[in-house]
């Protein structure tokens, strides 16, 4: 029988695909517009945009893969490490998290009861969750993370590719910013709320990381066109 997806695996593909879209939109925005600056050509633009967008969607998917893995390797070593001191030091660990209870302002009464009830169905799982916050065997697919960034980064560097070529000359630059800021503005408030974060915060921070790569790229190309 196939295991289900958690909600905190989920959410971490979500993760992966809001971010690879946003990256997405900011890396062939700044490519596009910094080329627009340069040339009025609308092929060099347009092979630009579809390099960046190749060599992005690459970099993202290999980059979440190697993420998640190494995030892998990482709790399966505190898992061990973990399944180490119950063998040497049950004890320690059934009053760290006792403890740990009671700091919270549980009765000692009630931090042991519960502390016996939770180590009694699985003490790995219990001290791994109480000691590092995260559930032993639940593990973020590094394959479905590269997928989901995979898919999301060209889906993303598609809207201000296709507001530069398609847009008139005169037009195309302010439209591109306008495209962008659209489209960094859901990104930046789905990556908020999938990280239970201020939304207001999230999509400024967003839009203004935009605007400036946009500007910067766009002056360093009306430089080098000159």
């Amino acid at each position: 029988m196939k295991k289900k997806i958690t909600l905190a695996q989920r959410i971490n593909i979500m993760r992966a695909a809001v971010m690879g879209a946003n990256d997405g939109i900011l890396s062939v925005a700044g490519i596009v517009i910094g080329v627009a600056g340069a040339t009025t050509s609308n092929f060099a633009i347009l092979i630009s945009g579809l390099s960046g967008m190749l060599a992005g969607t690459v970099s993202m998917a290999m980059g979440e893969y190697v993420s998640v893995n190494t995030q892998k390797d990482s709790q399966r070593r505190a898992i061990m490490a973990e399944q180490e001191r119950l063998d040497d030091d049950y004890d320690g660990e059934f009053n760290f998290i006792r403890q740990k209870y009671i700091n919270s302002g549980i009765s000692p009464d009630l931090a042991h009861q519960a502390t016996t009830e939770m180590m009694a169905q699985d003490p790995l799982v219990a001290t791994v969750r109480e000691r590092y916050g995260f559930d032993a065997g639940e593990y973020t697919s590094p394959y479905a993370a590269a997928i989901s960034s995979m898919i999301s980064f060209p889906i993303g560097s598609v809207l201000p590719l296709l507001a530069i070529t398609l847009l008139p000359t005169s037009t195309r630059i302010l439209g591109t910013f306008i495209a962008v800021i659209i489209a960094l503005t859901i990104t930046g408030y789905s990556a908020a709320a999938l990280g239970n974060a201020s939304r207001s915060r999230g999509v400024l921070r967003n839009v203004v990381s935009g605007l400036l790569t946009m500007i910067v790229t766009f002056a360093i190309g009306t430089l080098i066109g000159q």
